[in-house]
């Protein structure tokens, strides 16, 4: 079993006007969600690296396929 990596830094999750979010449950989902992104793309780094990957393109990529998400509730 896999030890937990480093946390998350704090996260002040803020509003599109830049307001600070005040529902627990809110702030709670988004840090819910990014520690999950971070244990997928950790095993993504150690998949590449076992199979004889480079590290740092599969950096690359994951730095890549954050810039493709769409935003579907602009404006």
């Amino acid at each position: 079993m896999r030890k937990p990596g480093p946390t998350i830094p704090d996260t002040v999750w803020r509003a599109p006007g830049g307001e600070p979010l005040a529902c627990r449950e809110k702030i709670k989902v988004l840090n819910e969600n990014l520690e999950e992104i971070r244990a997928m793309c950790q095993d993504a780094v150690e998949d590449a690296m076992l199979m004889g990957g480079d590290e740092r393109q599969i950096r690359e990529v994951l730095h890549q396929l954050i810039e493709t998400l769409d935003a579907p509730f602009k404006g």
